[in-house]
């Protein structure tokens, strides 16, 4: 069964409301809000760190970027690192590199969520490949994932300033 197969049993199990759109292929987070029509604000992007006690997922806006340090904090966990892409491809693979969904459940990994994300209504992320997306709830996937949710992203914008000094 596929990522996309897999989520979408899970939502028609859990007997939640959502959408399943197609758009053209878009490999990261901020042309995949594009491709959408969707403000980057609303589009969940998974990234995925190893701490002492396993691998985990951090959920941000698309516009946003993971604080490790806040999020090592959080964790209380010294350790903490971003997942390199072979462990990615080997913990899904099932799913195209960069398109996890963040229904940790599925995969058996704690959730975390940026309460810049937690404060939209809606939000939208990619079910498993670069094309297939979901739109639903934040209620509904709250209710469904069982998020910590906390502040540990910045603003891209920010990073790219801060950069440049």
């Amino acid at each position: 069964m596929t990522t996309l197969e897999r989520c979408i049993d899970f939502l028609n199990r859990s007997r939640v409301r959502y959408a399943h759109t197609r758009h053209p292929i878009a490999y990261t987070a901020r042309e995949v809000a594009a491709a959408e029509a969707l403000s980057p604000r609303k589009l969940a992007k998974t990234v995925v760190y190893l701490d002492d006690h396993g691998y985990g997922l951090a959920v941000v806006p698309a516009d946003r970027l993971v604080n490790l340090d806040v999020l090592q904090d959080l964790l209380r966990d010294s350790r903490l690192r971003l997942a390199t892409e072979r462990e990615i491809a080997d913990l899904f693979p099932e799913c195209e590199l960069g398109a996890m969904p963040p229904f940790g459940k599925l995969f058996d990994m704690p959730v975390f969520v940026d309460a810049e994300l937690a404060a939209q209504e809606f939000i939208a992320f990619n079910a498993g490949t670069h094309r297939d997306v979901i739109h639903m709830s934040f209620g509904d996937f709250r209710r469904l994932v069982e998020p910590a949710i906390a502040s540990f992203s910045f603003d891209w914008n920010q990073a790219l300033a801060l950069a440049s000094v």
